[in-house]
């Protein structure tokens, strides 16, 4: 199964959120760690917002912050909420697509299962669960970690 960027940006912006409390974050600070348009970025937390997964103060000292604890926010309902297709094949849809199989398949079975599973997964994970080891680690803190890895990208490019 591949999550969709959306989803992604949704689980990067909760977890700089969470590694990043002492303060206010802006959605342009959270775009440059990670590399990830501004544009895109905002249509992702306008939707935590309305999840209430994150809050947004106003003003000229604005900014973003987590709209609850991390240990509350469940990491099988923020996929939920953000995907959009949990259809990982064609007869998942309404219409069986014209297969010739789908009478007698177990493949909708078996990948129905398989999808569950991984949403199994991922509702015994929380946004706690997911910075703790950074936390503990007292490792670097994500721009650190994107400035560092875009640094190697172009060190091994200068290399080839």
């Amino acid at each position: 199964m591949r999550l969709t960027s959306y989803t992604d940006y949704s689980l990067r912006t909760l977890m700089y959120l969470a590694l990043n409390r002492d303060k206010l974050a802006t959605i342009q600070d959270i775009a440059d760690a990670h590399g990830i348009a501004k544009n895109h970025l905002t249509k992702v937390v306008h939707h935590l917002g309305l999840l209430g997964l994150v809050e947004t103060v106003r003003g000229r000292n604005g900014g973003l912050r987590l709209g609850m604890e991390p240990e509350k926010i469940n990491i099988g309902e923020v996929v939920r909420n953000t995907e959009n297709d949990f259809h990982i094949a064609e007869c998942f849809g309404n219409e069986n697509g014209g297969c010739i199989y789908s009478a007698s398949c177990a493949l909708k079975g078996a990948l129905g299962r398989a999808s569950n599973a991984f949403l199994a997964v991922l509702d015994d994970v929380t946004l706690d669960t997911l910075i703790a080891p950074r936390r503990s680690a007292g490792g670097k803190r994500p721009a650190q970690k994107a400035a560092t890895i875009q640094f190697t990208a172009l060190a091994r490019k200068a290399e080839a």
